[in-house]
């Protein structure tokens, strides 16, 4: 593997601090980045990037993203990466703050936009020479506080989507006794405290941020997935340094 440089890539969530460092790392390392946003104002920054396309859907709907790969694929010969960015926070300080409202916010951000993303995607990355699929979580779905139990449960079951899709990528290609096909792709899991960005930096210059990974970290941590094993990396939880 010598990178993501050639490589067509979907960023969703693309507009969040984490979306822009990471799309601006991967536009660096010579991918040609969609970037995947709510809002056309919030991405138009992005969009001035050479190599980076932009395209406003609703990763809620399942028609719309199924809409949306349509679309890629009409564009593109192939689609390499899904780096799904799609984040949220909701809680509370009891058991009892964990509402209908917030599980319905976290589990249609962490879960369905995941879970309608990679369906939408799922043979495009097999077919990838070099596929990739990612999702950022938390160290609270292993270490869940009372007042987080929404969260935390959404974070674990986007992680177990990831294992079955894991599992799929590695049936799909080298899984079977009788199939030759090297592993080609791979999804992957990093794990994180809580993101930092330089914004939250100059906002707090006195704070510290014990555990938090910079948002810069985190992209350049994305970036070298197309340079791992994809079999090393395939079904992998990976904590990062902070």
């Amino acid at each position: 593997m010598t990178g993501p440089a050639g490589r067509v890539v979907v960023v969703t969530g693309a507009a969040g601090a984490a979306g822009t460092a990471t799309t601006r790392a991967l536009q660096a390392a010579g991918a040609t980045v969609v970037a995947v946003g709510r809002s056309a104002g919030r991405l138009a920054e992005l969009a001035q990037l050479p190599g980076v396309e932009v395209e406003v859907a609703e990763l809620g709907d399942q028609a719309a993203v199924d809409r949306l790969a349509d679309r890629l694929r009409d564009r593109y010969s192939s689609i390499d990466g899904l780096v799904h960015l799609v984040g949220g926070c909701r809680g509370g300080k009891t058991f009892g703050s964990n509402s209908d409202a917030d599980w319905r916010f976290l589990s249609g951000g962490l879960i369905d936009t995941l879970r309608f993303s990679t369906l939408a995607l799922h043979d495009d990355l097999v077919r990838s020479p070099a596929g990739r699929a990612v999702i950022v979580s938390a160290t609270a779905a292993e270490s869940p506080t009372a007042g987080a139990a929404n969260y935390a449960a959404a974070k674990a079951a986007a992680e177990t989507w990831m294992l079955a899709l894991a599992d799929s990528f590695c049936r799909a290609q080298s899984g079977r006794p009788d199939n030759p096909t090297p592993q080609t792709s791979a999804a992957t899991i990093l794990v994180i405290k809580a993101l930092v960005d330089a914004r939250m930096r100059a906002a707090a210059p006195d704070r510290r941020f014990p555990g938090f990974t910079d948002t810069e970290d985190l992209a350049s941590r994305i970036v070298a997935l197309w340079s791992d094993d994809a079999a090393a990396v395939n079904g992998a939880r990976v904590t990062l340094d902070t």
